[in-house]
């Protein structure tokens, strides 16, 4: 443990961090499921509604800093394919 007391503030801000992205990951991780799961069933609208609601997810975890916009949009676009291919 470290003895100077910024850094022992440091390390309990980064822990709050941490736990504040575990969350915000799950989160993305669950909503890709969501959308996976309902496009592999084929209803096109609820997978409409699964992918808008994913991409949500995914662009609010690059705005916290959580994810990188670049793996953000290539998810996004993975998803759109998946639900185009699904829809047909």
């Amino acid at each position: 443990m470290a003895n100077i007391k910024s850094q022992i503030k440091r390390i309990k801000t980064n822990e709050k961090a941490q736990e504040r992205n575990k969350s915000v990951r799950s989160s993305i991780k669950t909503a890709i499921r969501r959308f996976k799961d309902v496009a592999a069933a084929g209803d096109a609208a609820k997978t409409r509604d699964e992918l808008r609601a994913a991409s949500k997810a995914l662009d609010i975890a690059v705005s916290k800093g959580v994810l990188h916009a670049n793996s953000a949009a290539n998810k996004k676009s993975a998803m759109a394919k998946a639900a185009n291919k699904s829809s047909k």
